[in-house]
């Protein structure tokens, strides 16, 4: 489904209508149709909140269109025909477009012309030089080789990963090495790198690793949910390369060369303990390589990045990206999810909905559709905690939490001194008192089942034989209905033994 507000925002960046199809796994008619409907509707962004995906679909896509037959164009001879002076796409694909009016065909735009074209020049491995504009792009990707620190204890080297990123117009190159490829230092190598560079460009290109990419295709590619909220946050828009292959990010890939020869092979011979002294030694490295003059040019990378490139990028944010990370969870039936042994409240009325959660260090925030339907604060410490809030619990469960210690007590002395001895035991004997408010409920309750009057004699009872009652002995003996013993006289006897039976019991008298 075509995201209408990832394509709304893109359009506000001024990012150009083919990258934004790229990104949004779309064609650029596409991208021309919503900014014209959201013109004519007076959408813009940034969006109002109570705006959902739904309602973006309805007011864009009032009706289903039919597909129809397109004619496919003849790409070998677009191929041929590229090869002459002064002959571009564009010619080809209106001349393509005249053809097929005159025979009553249906062509395809300009956008999937090109498209059907790259696919077959791929195949003919054919390459063009691409005239970078400055700061529009940065290019990112992991280098093939590794440096190594040395385990203090066992001696063993540990490998360390390098992350490269490089503005192709001026060449100015971030160097900083982790220890694993995963999406933490990813997410930690852009934000240091943008801190770097002091902006953000309008386009931010990585290779199709899993890390970033959660599904590695050219033209419909699954950006990781996190990657996405990074760009969001520095307003940058992820374009990946083709799935193998290099030549489209060809700046990150010379400069992965140059790392590698001027940085990881000058570091082979040097003993590191730890990350922090590993990368000190790279930022030395990194900034003569920077520092290095051009063969063919004037200026450095250092000097080219100052003068030209740095005043077109974006400002930074005020605030750097916090990592957070994404789960999906069922919510369960006393309306929490549960995330990491820890328990959280959603509205009761998405029982049973499956929800997207977003984890950061501090804040855990539910989503259902992209709408958010909860926030807490990050629990910590012992697991199976709970954080719950009052508003999301049904009706009868918000009148059963503002019960407290205090109006038990009162009930129970309404009822009598023994039911409020008993009351004040229960609550004492629990760790929190909150966890006696249940046998509490349920002792003063057997009181409208029975009467006030043989709840007490009960607890009388119950009292008199030990010091620690509890729901179910009471709730036994007010069946048994034995209290009412102590209600009736005892009778006199001369007898002074008390177990000793009478001529009766054993059936005969004298």
């Amino acid at each position: 489904m075509t995201d209408i507000k990832e394509i709304l925002r893109l359009i506000s960046l001024g990012i150009p209508q083919k990258k934004i199809a790229e990104s949004c796994k779309c064609s650029r008619d596409t991208v021309m149709r919503i900014n014209k409907k959201a013109k004519s509707l007076q959408i813009t962004w940034p969006l109002d909140t109570t705006i959902s995906d739904d309602v973006l679909i309805s007011k864009f896509y009032p009706k289903s269109s039919v597909a129809s037959e397109f004619k496919m164009p003849d790409v070998k001879y677009v191929h041929k025909e590229l090869m002459k002076n002064g002959v571009t796409l564009k010619l080809l694909w209106n001349e393509y477009y005249e053809e097929c009016h005159q025979n009553d065909e249906i062509p395809f735009m300009y956008t999937q012309f090109c498209v059907h074209y790259r696919k077959y020049a791929a195949t003919k491995k054919a390459t063009m030089h691409i005239n970078r504009k400055p700061g529009e792009i940065i290019e990112v990707d992991w280098a093939g080789k590794t440096c190594n620190i040395v385990d203090n204890t066992t001696g063993e080297l540990i490998p360390i990963y390098i992350f490269v990123g490089v503005l192709p117009y001026s060449g100015y190159t971030y160097v900083e090495g982790f220890i694993d490829m995963g999406l933490s230092s990813w997410i930690t190598a852009h934000v240091n790198m943008y801190a770097y560079f002091g902006g953000v460009s309008k386009i931010l290109t990585p290779d199709n690793l899993k890390t970033g990419i959660t599904k590695a295709d050219y033209y419909e590619p699954d950006i990781n949910k996190t990657y996405r909220e990074m760009s969001e946050h520095y307003q940058t828009a992820i374009i990946p390369t083709r799935v193998v292959k290099p030549k489209d990010k060809p700046s990150v890939e010379s400069s992965v060369n140059n790392v590698t020869m001027r940085i990881i092979a000058a570091l082979r011979n040097s003993v590191f303990f730890s990350v922090e002294e590993i990368n000190k030694s790279i930022k030395e490295k990194l900034k003569e390589l920077n520092n290095k003059p051009f063969q063919k040019r004037e200026g450095n990378r250092y000097s080219i990045f100052m003068e030209e490139e740095k005043p077109m990028l974006f400002s930074l944010p005020e605030y750097a990206y916090e990592l957070a990370h994404w789960k999906i969870a069922t919510v369960q039936f006393n309306y929490h999810v549960s995330i990491e042994k820890q328990n959280y409240s959603v509205p009761h009325d998405y029982i049973s909905e499956r929800v997207d959660i977003r984890i950061s260090k501090k804040i855990v925030e539910i989503f259902y559709k992209n709408n958010r339907i909860a926030s807490h604060m990050r629990l910590t410490g012992r697991h199976n905690q709970y954080s719950t809030q009052t508003e999301h619990m049904p009706p009868n469960h918000q009148s059963f939490v503002q019960w407290d210690a205090k109006r038990f007590e009162k009930w129970a002395d309404k009822i009598g001194a023994n039911t409020h001895e008993v009351i004040q035991i229960i609550l004492k004997n629990k760790r929190v008192e909150q966890q006696a408010f249940k046998s509490c409920m349920g002792i003063l309750k057997l009181s409208e089942r029975y009467s006030e009057k043989a709840l007490e004699l009960t607890c009388k009872k119950v009292l008199s034989y030990t010091s620690n009652p509890t729901y179910k002995s009471i709730k036994t003996l007010i069946e048994s209905k034995r209290f009412e013993e102590d209600s009736e006289p005892v009778e006199s006897s001369s007898n002074t033994y008390s177990y000793t039976r009478g001529a009766d019991y054993y059936g005969g008298k004298r």
